[in-house]
């Protein structure tokens, strides 16, 4: 097997040492999206839903570039600074999931990149 780099200039560049997906075999890991507009490079702080909403369009820039889908998202991970918005996160997260939701796990942590309030990942079989 080959790992294969995914990139696509719809979803905001790596700010590290990292890439936005990599493909190995049949399972593509895409790394924590933030809420960034690619193109403007804004930053979504102010609202928690909008947040989520701009971290979801930007997992499905990336699925899009790897020829998947979020039918083919197995697990997901949620990164949160307030568990207080989970509710919130959760309302937007389950429009982009109609049927056999991935596994997923949410957890509060102490700080994000960027002051962002929310990150999510995904691990994708193809």
């Amino acid at each position: 097997m080959e790992k294969k780099i995914i990139f696509t200039e719809s979803a905001p560049a790596p700010i590290g040492p990292y890439s936005q997906a990599v493909q190995y075999g049949n399972t593509l890991y895409i790394s924590g999206q933030i809420p960034m507009v690619a193109q403007t490079g804004a930053i979504i702080t102010d609202n928690i839903k909008e947040a989520t909403k701009q971290v979801m369009e930007n997992l499905q820039a990336i699925l899009t570039a790897a020829d998947a889908s979020f039918a083919d998202v197995v697990k997901t991970s949620i990164f949160l600074t307030d568990m207080g918005q989970f509710a919130q996160v959760n309302e937007v997260y389950a429009t982009y999931f109609n049927n056999n939701p991935p596994a997923r796990e949410t957890v509060q942590v102490s700080g994000l990149p960027r002051g962002v309030n929310v990150e999510i990942s995904m691990i994708v079989g193809k």
